[in-house]
């Protein structure tokens, strides 16, 4: 584990790393690029919403052909496999719906307070 050192505190602003590339969010020591691309200003926000729902559907996708293999052929695939990536599409979804529902509510509240 890596410790801050004095330096590098300045008030309350504390740079997270991610010391993973499959970790989620934060910056990375492994890929640089990523971070230019992630977390930059510039993009818009509704290509970062239309790629982390491209994100998602692929999660659900790979989910069920995961399962679909498991059906027909049991020994291609591990059930461990199998499990996570169930687990992964549907906690996705879940963050999807949630973020879905908590936009729309913001925008109807924004409508009503005119």
């Amino acid at each position: 584990m890596d410790y801050l050192s004095v330096r590098e505190l300045s008030g309350d602003a504390v740079r997270l790393t991610r010391t993973d590339p499959r970790h989620l969010g934060g910056f990375s020591k492994v890929s640089e690029a990523n971070r230019t691309t992630a977390a930059s200003p510039e993009a818009d926000f509704g290509e970062l919403l239309a790629r982390a729902f491209n994100q998602a559907n692929e999660l659900q996708h790979n989910s069920m052909e995961l399962g679909q293999q498991l059906i027909t052929d049991p020994e291609s695939v591990d059930i461990h496999d199998v499990t996570i990536a169930m687990a992964e599409a549907n906690l996705s979804l879940s963050m999807t719906k949630a973020i879905v529902d908590r936009a729309l509510r913001a925008y109807k509240e924004i409508i009503s307070t005119r």
